[in-house]
């Protein structure tokens, strides 16, 4: 127990109990991979690919996403410790409650809001742009002004089926975890086979004189790439949200976590090399890369298949992240920090389902109004000062809570947690100064927000208003 001093204090601590939570576990080790699959192979992959090559790293781009997939798989060994410690919702967020206390917990939870809230909006718009291009295809337009984004100057002012997308995640969300998870596998599948198609196909295309100069823009090239990229490896964090629903959270989390960030790496470098000698870089600033490189070779008909899956796999992106903000709101609002009505559960569904359409609805606002082109990089540097926080707790929490149950364990504490906080910070400061200005300006607000309103409603308060 903690004492009263320490429940007044903004670094008091919620301690560490058995799971006690009115989600219902269901999922297991397989349902988590694929939702980790689900988030990470999407985006990145179909879109990101081209602009990095083109903008920052050339051929290099292989590079990036190594360099990119290493810190992420240190991250990966960290947040599985945690998962496996703390099963419980709410990813970094729960992690540095139960290690740093209150304050930090409560800018994690925040930075995290605006990692999956504004990461969910851009997905969505680029799942919007690929669907709008097969609608094309068949010969259905839509009206300019309902095609994109708030922007008077081209015509447009509301990206309407980025909203009705995410209507749509929200509404198979509220089902129910077990029904979302399963349609989750079923894209996830498809998207795994364009993936394959591509590679199979694309590898007799390749042009290795293409490959020259390997890195055109120099090491600070790949950095920069990576920095950019990591965009693309932001869901497997999300797995860690499921904790509550996963019928063996020690042993399932970090199978799920560290499977699909290893299946998503090789995919992503297979595909980068490919892409890439095919292709000159100079020529993919795209928005939809991979299908470009098979018209290129003039494979039109193999090109549209390709668009198909991207709009799948975009489609599982979209799913887990609004998933990971449902769960993380649930898990604050249940500390007091946030409204009670975000961790209301339905009995039906056994889901947050009125904070999950408060969130949703909040989402398709921003997906249809606000043009999101330049959100990648500050959803990355959310993740990464999350990812940076999460790699030191576990070195604090083996230090405070040595005895503590751990169903993994990560080897070689403290140089790989280490390595991981000095990844993440690394590739932060790859990022651009304006980006570093709005997080900050973010965390103000949030700040804000906990000193009138979280402070005195935490359930560690002693002297809590309940209203």
């Amino acid at each position: 127990m903690s004492n009263s001093k320490d429940n007044t204090s903004l670094f008091r601590r919620k301690p560490i109990a058995a799971r006690d939570s009115q989600l219902k576990p269901v999922l297991g080790a397989l349902d988590l991979t694929t939702l980790g699959i689900g988030a990470i192979i999407g985006t990145g992959i179909f879109v990101l690919t081209g602009v990095a090559a083109a903008n920052y790293a050339g051929p290099g781009l292989v590079l990036s996403f190594l360099l990119a997939g290493i810190v992420c798989a240190f991250a990966a060994l960290c947040y599985s410790e945690f998962a496996s410690s703390v099963p419980a919702s709410g990813s970094a967020y729960t992690y540095s409650y139960t290690t740093f206390g209150e304050i930090i917990a409560w800018i994690l939870g925040w930075d995290l809001i605006l990692e999956y809230g504004f990461a969910s909006a851009a997905v969505a718009s680029g799942w919007s742009g690929y669907f709008q291009s097969l609608l094309s295809g068949i010969g259905i337009h839509l009206p300019q002004a309902l095609t994109s984004a708030f922007n008077p100057a081209n015509g447009t002012y509301f990206d309407v089926t980025a909203s009705i997308i995410t209507l749509i995640i929200a509404f198979l969300l509220t089902r129910g975890v077990k029904e979302a998870t399963r349609a989750n596998g079923v894209m996830v599948a498809i998207k795994l086979v364009v993936v394959l198609i591509f590679i199979g196909i694309g590898v007799f295309y390749v042009q290795p004189d293409n490959w020259t100069p390997f890195l055109p823009f120099g090491w600070g090239g790949v950095a920069a790439g990576a920095a950019t990229v990591f965009f693309a490896y932001i869901g497997f964090d999300a797995v860690s949200t499921a904790a509550e629903e996963v019928k063996r959270p020690q042993r399932d989390l970090p199978i799920g976590i560290i499977t699909s960030l290893a299946v998503c790496t090789v995919l992503y470098i297979i595909v980068s090399l490919i892409l890439t000698g095919i292709v000159p870089y100079q020529m993919l600033d795209v928005s939809d890369p991979v299908a470009f490189a098979l018209e290129f070779v003039h494979l039109n008909g193999m090109a549209w298949i390709i668009s198909l899956g991207a709009i799948t796999g975009i489609t599982t992106v979209l799913l887990v992240m609004m998933y990971g903000q449902s769960r993380l709101l649930y898990a604050m609002s249940r500390d007091g920090l946030l409204s009670p009505v975000f961790s209301k559960v339905s009995g039906k569904s056994q889901t947050p389902a009125v904070g999950t359409w408060i969130a949703s609805i909040i989402i398709a606002f921003f997906a249809g109004f606000i043009p999101l082109g330049k959100l990648a990089e500050l959803t990355n540097i959310g993740t990464l000062f999350a990812f940076a926080v999460v790699s030191i707790g576990v070195i604090v929490l083996r230090r405070t809570q040595p005895d503590l149950k751990r169903g993994f364990r990560v080897p070689f504490v403290p140089l790989i947690p280490i390595l991981s906080a000095i990844g993440c910070v690394y590739l932060m400061l790859q990022l651009q100064g304006l980006t570093w200005i709005v997080f900050f300006g973010w965390l103000v607000v949030g700040l804000m927000i906990y000193f009138l309103y979280g402070k005195n409603r935490s359930l560690l308060n002693p002297n809590r208003r309940s209203k």
